[in-house]
């Protein structure tokens, strides 16, 4: 099916105005549903890094002499001769053929009835816990599960076009939700028993699944979501966005209503920082671009690195240097206007480097997770690029200021870490 194809059948949700959208079925916010999910024995080979965060190559690195690796059905262009299109319909075509194999192999298992699934991530001293489910595509449409970025069609086909294939949604929404008690005793006491699944990711993060099978734990929980006013989309917007368009085009199926979601507690939540790199100072030389910046910046040079400590610092790595970086007027009171990514971009990279929109511009890239400011050194000093920015990570406070706002933020502003593993367990379209 062709990607017109594609939109004409299942539409573009998330772009329609909340007055054309369709109205919303009794569907709760958050409900259990038959996973799909490794047998323990295969869990550790399984788990793979999610789709979006490898390239080809490394995913097929990763998957080789693992045959049931899920990168095998989120990278299904590995099984291809190499220079296959991620996007070709036979890509998609092999990935529902691995996962049949792997179903009829049993390596992967469907639990016979409706569970919630409690997932705990482990990287380093940080821990966080949290509840795999089915999220409510009503309550996505409505915006009470809040969004904080815009989507782009091509992404969200290629998603609708992965979950038609696979009959599943492979590709878990990563989720924040206000602490709630009874969600908090669920979880407690689901994992006072042994894990039914254990893995740990190239990354070293640790993931560790228990099904939730009581029936009074599972109750509770649900009725814990309904009293939430909204939780927030951390993570996966487009496939949220792919979910609503798969619903819209099978407006029967009340499997199609929810999508794969795995939410934790705001608190519990983190985000690192995303840093920038620039290729040039758009034809200035060092103390040129100096001066310029300080019309916005006080610049003050340090010894080692220029970790922000907070808020309203930067760092800036020029010619084998650090800088300090602090903005001498105060910040607007717009919840996206104030946020560190905005100054920078406002203050400095549009008016001195005329970088203006950061989806497009091929003068800047990105740099986050753990990669840390050796990284940052490495590309300027390696001459790939002329300069780096070092920011602070952005607080969970001010995304959920803007998704309450109804904005969204720029592109890059959030890098969660860690990650959440593809194939530890899935969500099945057929209802079964």
């Amino acid at each position: 099916m062709t990607d017109a194809a594609i939109r004409a059948k299942t539409g573009t949700i998330y772009h329609q105005p909340l007055s054309e959208r369709s109205a919303p079925v009794s569907v709760p916010l958050l409900r259990p549903f038959p996973g799909l999910r490794p047998a323990a024995a295969y869990a550790a080979e399984m788990a793979a890094p999610p789709y979006d965060v490898l390239t080809s190559d490394e995913a097929r690195g990763l998957a080789e002499g693992h045959p049931h690796s899920f990168l095998h059905v989120s990278k299904a262009e590995i099984d291809l001769p190499p220079d296959t299109d991620p996007h070709d319909p036979a890509v998609y075509a092999r990935a529902a053929a691995n996962l049949r194999t792997m179903i009829e192999a049993g390596a992967l298992i469907r639990d016979p009835g409706p569970r919630y699934y409690v997932y705990r991530l482990r990287m380093g001293d940080h821990v966080q816990t949290g509840i795999v489910g089915g999220g409510s595509v009503a309550d996505y449409r409505a915006n009470r599960i809040r969004r904080h970025e815009f989507t782009r069609p091509d992404k969200e086909d290629d998603r609708v076009r992965q979950i038609e294939a696979c009959e599943a949604q492979t590709g878990p929404v990563l989720l924040a939700h206000p602490d709630h008690p009874a969600v908090a005793a669920a979880i407690a006491a689901t994992v006072l028993r042994a894990p039914d699944a254990e893995a740990v990711t190239p990354d070293g993060v640790g993931h560790t699944v228990w099904v939730m099978s009581d029936p009074g734990r599972i109750a509770a929980v649900t009725r814990a979501f309904q009293t939430m006013r909204a939780v927030y989309i951390a993570d996966g917007h487009h496939r949220s966005a792919a979910a609503a368009r798969i619903a819209a085009a099978r407006p029967d199926s009340d499997a199609a209503q929810s999508f794969l979601v795995v939410s934790f507690p705001i608190a519990e939540m983190r985000i690192l920082d995303y840093n920038r790199v620039v290729t040039d100072l758009n034809g200035l030389d060092r103390d040129g671009f100096l001066a310029a910046v300080s019309d916005a910046f006080v610049v003050e040079a340090v010894k080692g690195q220029a970790r922000p400590g907070a808020a309203r610092q930067f760092g800036l790595y020029l010619a084998g240097q650090w800088y300090l970086l602090s903005p001498k007027a105060p910040p607007p009171d717009d919840p996206v206007a104030r946020l560190d990514v905005s100054l920078l971009s406002d203050r400095l990279l549009g008016p001195v480097l005329g970088i203006h929109d950061l989806r497009k511009d091929k003068r800047i890239d990105f740099v986050g997770g753990r990669r840390g400011l050796d990284e940052l050194e490495r590309r300027v000093e390696s001459g790939e690029m002329a300069a780096a920015f070092a920011l602070f990570p952005t607080s969970m406070a001010d995304l959920i200021a803007v998704a309450e706002s109804g904005q969204v933020m720029p592109p890059k502003s959030t890098w969660f870490e860690p990650k959440l593993a593809d194939g530890l367990v899935s969500y099945p379209l057929d209802g079964e």
